[in-house]
């Protein structure tokens, strides 16, 4: 299962007849949505069922490197980013080993 990052619009109500604002609001929903799209996170999560809880089994934050044909780099905050990050959210603490850790 992949992490999931956009959920589907409510798309406006559509007039009995042709209305330039709903057109405008409609297209600008669809833009919004589609921006969410293509700004996914790079983060994938799979999860596998295990009694009735679902225990992630694989993680990556991976993505293509620029530099190195077929490479690739984490793409995660590291600790340096510490001060801005929320309790809960993950991070790549380059000071201790290439650690993955959850701020507190």
């Amino acid at each position: 299962m992949g992490l999931k990052t956009a959920t589907q619009p409510r798309l406006p109500a559509a007039p009995d007849e042709y209305d330039r604002q709903y057109m405008e609001q409609l297209i600008n929903v669809l833009r919004l949505y589609f921006n969410q799209l293509d700004n996914a996170s790079p983060a994938v999560f799979a999860s596998q069922g295990v009694g009735t809880a679902n225990v992630v089994t694989a993680l990556t934050c991976a993505q293509p490197d620029p530099t190195t044909p077929g490479g690739s780099e984490v793409s995660l905050p590291t600790q340096a980013d510490l001060a801005n990050l929320r309790a809960g959210d993950i991070y790549y603490d380059t000071t201790a080993s290439n650690v993955l850790k959850i701020k507190v």
